[in-house]
């Protein structure tokens, strides 16, 4: 056998004495990883149960596994009779995965493990509204700001969750070029400046579908079969998980229900026209206006900016007025939600949003109207909630899209071979592409402004 060291894309030598198995092991290997990863088989028995594979196969590729990093067998199990057995771990350290949330007014950013989970995790005002480039610049500062205090800083890959629709458009891997997710952005390169600047791929998807995803995994929806979650804002949307899997659709764009038709009296517009938080912000203006609400009237004469905030606590301070701006919201969403209640059954129904997980009126007016309409065999055992989860869910979320991109079998495939997602052929060619110009310029880091 050969006793020269092969190196890895990532720098690392690999053991001597073992020869790099051919390609042809891929499959098994991507087979052995997510049964391990998954903790579908936690040793090599149940392994060799699961794959269907012999005991040398096994052990070859765990062996494999193992100079990659992506296994480990140093903690033993419990004996049952005999020796006790090895257990085969997934390393979810060997790497980082960094996130981010943006939202209206709001950056979230963190980073987490290979598993998904959240290791550190920062928040700061922001509007969306400033140009692109300005948030993209910002962004590449606070993730190099979180690289820098990782212990383990080698990155699997960046994945951002954004306020508006992800349309699919045949994005099976990752994102190679950046979607126009908003007005403004398709003349940024956004995914190709994180590219060039982290070396790692990238995902985006919606805000909604992340908190979905976010709930799922570590949120109020663990253990649910089937659980619809709405985000109220400035725009409405909800997110669909059944059977422990997002669902997403033909084009990736399920759960736009802000823009289904509402009426209200003789008034008829779109559901997030009707109901969200920039019609919350000017009916309390108009009630701060006419003198129905004391409380924002008063807020108005000081000089003070009502927004959706603003008409919450007002309701949470007793104010009618208020009161009756955020119970129309929640009866306009209760409706739509019990629609899609009626049609899809699910276990449990989960709001969140700003407004949503302040206020406990909104959400009392959408569970009225949810129940009252929903039929008795789906509102037997429904539960209604708020987001326990708060602003985290959406990183968490978007964590756990990149792990189930970077370990989806057809993608998997192509780098396991190295180690490293780097190696990706498709991944190399879009590095390649991007390199013929110049997409950002200056490598600062600085602290965030806390």
């Amino acid at each position: 056998m050969p006793t020269t060291a092969s190196v890895q894309t990532d720098g690392h030598p690999r053991r001597k004495g073992r020869p790099r198995v051919s390609e042809t092991a891929a499959p098994s290997l991507v087979d052995i990883l997510n049964l391990v990863r998954t903790e579908q088989a936690t040793t090599r028995q149940e392994i060799e149960r699961r794959s269907e594979l012999g005991r040398a196969v096994v052990a070859d590729r765990l062996g494999t596994l193992l100079e990659l990093g992506l296994v480990d067998e140093s903690e033993l199990g419990t004996a049952t009779g005999g020796r006790a057995p090895r257990l085969v771990r997934f390393s979810a350290d060997r790497g980082r995965i960094l996130v981010a949330t943006l939202d209206q007014t709001a950056l979230g950013v963190g980073v987490a493990d290979l598993a998904g989970s959240l290791l550190m995790e920062h928040h700061e005002a922001t509007e969306l509204t400033q140009p692109v480039s300005a948030l993209a610049e910002r962004l590449v500062t606070l993730f190099r700001w979180i690289l820098e205090r990782q212990s383990n800083p080698q990155l699997y890959g960046i994945s951002i969750s954004v306020p508006g629709a992800v349309s699919d458009g045949g994005e099976t891997l990752f994102q190679r070029a950046t979607p126009g997710v908003l007005p403004g952005w398709e003349s940024f390169p956004l995914v190709e400046t994180l590219v060039a600047a982290f070396n790692a791929p990238v995902w985006l998807r919606s805000s909604v579908e992340t908190m979905t995803m976010g709930e799922l995994h570590a949120g109020a929806g663990r253990n649910q079969r089937t659980m619809l979650l709405v985000k109220v804002g400035k725009r409405i949307g909800a997110g669909l998980a059944s059977d422990g899997t997002l669902f997403r659709g033909a084009q990736g764009t399920v759960g736009l229900i802000g823009s289904i038709p509402v009426t209200i009296g003789d008034r008829t517009g779109t559901l997030e026209a009707m109901a969200g938080s920039d019609h919350i912000a000017q009916d309390g203006r108009l009630a701060a206006g006419n003198g129905a609400s004391p409380v924002l009237a008063e807020l108005a004469r000081r000089g003070g900016d009502i927004t959706a905030l603003e008409v919450a606590q007002a309701a949470q301070m007793g104010d009618a007025a208020a009161i009756e701006i955020l119970s129309q919201s929640g009866r306009l969403i209760g409706q739509v939600v019990a629609t899609l209640a009626n049609m899809l059954n699910p276990a449990l129904i989960v709001l969140c949003g700003s407004i949503a997980q302040t206020n406990d009126i909104l959400l009392a007016s959408a569970r009225e109207a949810i129940y009252g309409a929903c039929h008795p065999l789906v509102s037997r055992d429904l539960q209604i909630i708020r987001s326990q989860m708060g602003s985290s869910s959406g990183l968490v979320g978007a964590a756990i899209v990149a792990t189930e991109g970077l370990f989806a079998a057809p993608m998997l495939r192509d780098w396991i071979m190295s180690g490293h997602p780097q190696a990706h052929p498709l991944f190399q060619q879009m590095k390649n592409e991007i390199a013929r110009r110049t997409v950002i310029k200056g490598d600062s880091v600085r602290p965030p402004d806390m």
